[in-house]
């Protein structure tokens, strides 16, 4: 299913727990990677040498100025937001099961990113929420996965969102 618009996700409703089907794929759309961009995240949150200039990333194994993995994830989390997750009834995560940084991640770069539902189940002890179990790919414009995700998602069931006024 292609990533819908800003402009069209603004004009459907939220999606619901029941919205999510096994084996659904969702494009994630595409994130540029800037050098800039890199060493501001590296600068606050991630100072290593490889995050902050090319000379450090070109001394590294990574063969040049790479974005941190954890700014890796802020970008997959911006590219889920931009076409699924901030219009939706998502209620958070309860963690992360495995987390892969497969590939470094260079200025210059376009990323693209893709969910895969892997299950679903209704909360056993939250009535009205369901857990949804994805698995988020990120690849760079060659086609090299760079980052996998694996977790689980909660959202709001279309009968529990409709009460709360959500749909």
């Amino acid at each position: 299913m292609p990533a819908d618009s800003p402009r069209e996700l603004q004009q459907m409703p939220p999606r619901v727990f029941e919205d999510f089907v096994k084996g659904t794929v969702i494009d994630l759309g595409q994130y540029p990677v800037s050098a800039e961009e890199i060493i501001e995240f590296a600068t606050e949150f991630d100072p290593a040498p490889f995050h902050l200039s090319e000379a450090g990333g070109k001394a590294s194994m990574l063969g040049g100025l790479s974005a941190s993995g954890w700014h890796t994830c802020a970008m997959l989390m911006k590219m889920m937001c931009d076409t699924f997750l901030a219009q939706s009834t998502s209620q958070g995560t309860p963690g992360i099961d495995e987390c892969n940084w497969l590939a470094p991640v260079h200025a210059g770069d376009v990323l693209h990113g893709r969910a895969t539902v892997l299950s679903t189940r209704a909360s056993a002890s939250r009535p009205g929420l369901g857990i949804v179990t994805f698995r988020f790919e990120v690849f760079k414009q060659s086609g090299i996965t760079v980052l996998t995700i694996s977790n689980s998602i909660m959202f709001m069931t279309r009968a529990s969102s409709a009460t709360k006024g959500a749909v």
